[in-house]
């Protein structure tokens, strides 16, 4: 690509993104307490389920922690606890949806993704069935559970699989969003959710879309994509770096595949450093993915913040992210130095 021809590229994308950010910020976010996005999974769920009797939740006997309980008890009929056998909970619910229910299966991140691998790959995506993966108790936040229960992986896991959509929800209110949203998706999905409550960080009028990453500024001199929890922590990194006159912009790259490059273009084109901000393993999650789409469409200087090739452990979720450099302030400094 010509220099031109990226120039014109860019200013383009800059326009879309200029609209899109006037558009989510014609009403700001309500003050609400935070909330885990499990929870507000296990509430979109249910009301789902009165709406629409093509639903069928299936849950690993784990029904209590991922909040699925809630559907099981309205909808008994309607809800299979497979037990302890992730694989055969993968395989049914493929079944279900080649009868045409839509099928919603859950259990920890570390089980749905590690136990019932290759029944994800040849069940689901290589017969691209209709199935909704949501897994609950992603990232080191699942806090004294300790090493064995933390999914770092796990997105990793899914991206690399043909016909799958990865999504990370960064709050309660835009889970609600993915979950009725992908409801309507034709094809595998994996969503990726919390144990531990989140604050919420998307604007009251927000409405998720596949594909698409929600811009909240386009920095000047570093812009810093995010997912999942650690959208927060981005924005107050961005409002901290704001103060000592470094321009900072945000992204919610909640999508992880497809991944939004027409945003990453735009980003990349504006501050010429982009930071990658995620609760997984730096190898194969978003720092991966954004990582192999800019060298490949606009190189750029990335660096990725999220778990350095190791195991987690045992601690509180405020613990750990600290220990693995996942705060506001890690991202601050990450930026000063990449800077320099």
């Amino acid at each position: 690509m010509g220099e031109r021809t990226q120039q014109s590229v860019v200013s383009n994308q800059q326009t879309a993104v200029r609209s899109q950010e006037s558009g989510v910020r014609r009403k700001n976010t309500e003050e609400r307490k935070p909330k885990a996005t499990r929870d507000e999974y296990g509430e979109a769920l249910l009301e789902l389920g009165k709406k629409r009797s093509d639903i069928v939740a299936l849950d690993a006997d784990l029904s209590c922690s991922t909040k699925t309980d809630k559907f099981a008890k309205a909808f008994p009929e309607r809800f299979f606890n497979m037990g302890i056998a992730e694989q055969d909970m993968i395989g049914t619910a493929a079944g279900l949806a080649l009868t045409g229910k839509i099928p919603f299966a859950s259990t920890f991140a570390v089980f749905e993704t590690g136990r019932a691998w290759d029944q994800i790959r040849l069940t689901v995506c290589y017969s691209n069935t209709n199935v909704k993966l949501v897994a609950t108790h992603g990232g080191i936040t699942v806090g004294e559970d300790g090493a064995s229960h933390q999914a770092l992986e796990d997105i990793a896991l899914m991206r690399v699989l043909p016909n799958m959509t990865v999504i990370v929800p960064a709050d309660a209110a835009e889970t609600a969003s993915v979950i009725n949203t992908i409801v309507d998706y034709k094809g595998p999905v994996y969503v990726r959710l919390g144990r531990a409550k989140v604050p919420y960080v998307v604007p009251d009028d927000y409405r998720f879309r596949i594909g698409k990453a929600l811009a909240f500024h386009i920095g000047k001199d570093v812009n810093i994509v995010a997912a999942g929890i650690m959208v927060a922590p981005a924005k107050k990194a961005a409002e901290m770096l704001m103060k000592e006159g470094i321009d900072a912009g945000v992204i919610n790259m909640s999508t992880i595949k497809p991944l939004d490059g027409e945003t990453l273009l735009t980003a990349a084109g504006n501050s010429k450093l982009i930071i990658t901000a995620e609760e997984h393993s730096v190898i194969g999650g978003l720092g991966g993915a954004v990582s192999e789409f800019l060298s490949e469409n606009y190189p750029v200087a990335v660096k990725r913040i999220g778990i350095q090739d190791t195991f987690g452990c045992s601690g509180t979720s405020d613990e750990l992210l600290k220990f693995h450099g996942l705060t506001a302030e890690d991202i601050v400094k990450t930026v000063k130095k990449a800077m320099k």
